[in-house]
């Protein structure tokens, strides 16, 4: 079967720094997710050039057809050697893995990757290639549904060094850590932002070496279809519901003229919840065989603002309080951040008059606009989102 990669990442800069000496290059292609970490050589401006430019080098080419040999062949060819220390700029982890699960990996001189499968033993080999005075590690593997698989740079390992730890964070620790980790959180960003939040923590808010952790974690596609805002074209209102009630993904109505042409057109009644559980977000409604009806741009307006402050604050801060809310703006982006990696769309472009009332808010006046900047917060944080307007 065909699973959904779902990967993010998250960074410290090392106290004192501006710019962080690790860089992530993501691409997504039709047949595979190719993840490149790179480590810049100390810190800085300097390690932050270098980080990038191996990072984009390999992206770009395996992009393009390259295979990992060429590409490591043409990065190591690329970079300069420290006179100094003798030691490459740049050091690296490569990942290319398809939507069946197969890996295929290349580590140079980063710390070994964590792999973590939900009760099956999984013997990776990996194979040992001299190449200068370092060694290149490759190796193939398959992962299956809830596995995850998580790369970081040595700012993990070494994270308490001269504060909390004397030796820092050894690998044997931050892979029991992972864990429990691994089997209790759904999303790849769970993992990845506690891992570092964790790092924070040991550095004492000061990291001494700019941290990274990359979190990939297979998962079964979950679909959502969202509905909102009434067809341009009345005649349309039919086509529209029927396409939205295609398929097996979970149902999401957002907007009370939306909610009426769905109700309508199912034959099903609308019943709407006259309970504020939240005084700034409108109450919800519930249709027979729709999994959350809410208002309409007002709710999508509170829901971007909690994605937003999901990904922007401490990790521990925000996760238990943010998944418990009750009100339509709580549940939606609960929805949206914990059971999605799909998202289609479905966009009506007639104009709502109540919006271009001049004594509503300014984000209430564009329909379109909410919904624009919630697809680039969605596609922030991973998720696949397509969009049909009507």
């Amino acid at each position: 079967m065909n699973y959904f990669i779902d990967v993010a990442f998250d960074s410290l800069n090392k106290f004192g720094e501006e710019l962080c000496g690790d860089n992530v290059e993501l691409v997504r292609t039709d047949k595979e997710v190719i993840v490149v970490l790179a480590d810049g050589l100390g810190s800085g401006v300097k390690a932050n050039i270098l980080a990038t430019l191996t990072s984009k080098i390999a992206g770009t080419m395996l992009q393009k057809g390259a295979t990992l040999d060429e590409t490591v062949d043409t990065i190591v060819h690329t970079l300069p050697v420290c006179n100094v220390r003798k030691l490459a700029y740049s050091t690296f982890t490569i990942v290319k893995i398809d939507y069946e699960g197969y890996v295929h990996m290349i580590e140079y001189d980063n710390p070994p990757f964590f792999i973590h499968t939900e009760e099956r033993a999984l013997e990776i080999k990996k194979q040992k290639t001299p190449l200068h005075d370092k060694v290149i590690s490759e190796s193939r593997f398959k992962m299956n549904q809830g596995d995850l698989l998580t790369i970081v740079s040595d700012g993990v390992i070494h994270a308490g060094v001269g504060a909390l730890l004397n030796l820092g964070w050894q690998w044997e620790n931050v892979n029991d850590y992972l864990a429990p980790m691994a089997m209790r959180e759904k999303t790849a960003s769970n993992v990845a932002r506690g891992l570092v939040e964790t790092c924070r923590n040991l550095y004492m808010d000061k990291p001494g070496d700019d941290t990274t952790v990359v979190a990939i974690k297979v998962r079964e596609p979950e679909i959502i279809d969202l509905f909102t805002g009434p067809p341009e074209d009345p005649e349309d209102d039919a086509w529209a519901v029927r396409n939205f009630m295609k398929g097996n993904g979970k149902k999401v109505v957002c907007g009370g003229t939306a909610a009426k042409i769905v109700s309508r057109e199912l034959k099903k009644e609308l019943e709407v919840d006259i309970t504020y559980k939240d005084k700034n977000v409108p109450p919800i409604a519930y249709i027979d065989g729709i999994d959350l009806v809410t208002e309409g741009v007002l709710t999508i307006s509170k829901t971007i603002e909690k994605i937003e402050q999901y990904m922007e604050n401490d990790f521990f801060q925000v996760i238990p309080s943010f998944l418990k809310g009750e009100d339509g703006a709580s549940l939606l982006a609960k929805l949206l951040i914990e059971d999605c990696t799909h998202l289609q769309l479905w966009v009506g472009k007639a104009v709502n008059p109540a919006h271009q009332n001049p004594d509503f808010p300014i984000d209430l006046s564009i329909k379109l606009k909410v919904i624009k900047e919630l697809v680039q917060w969605l596609r922030k944080i991973g998720k696949t989102v397509t969009i049909t307007y009507i």
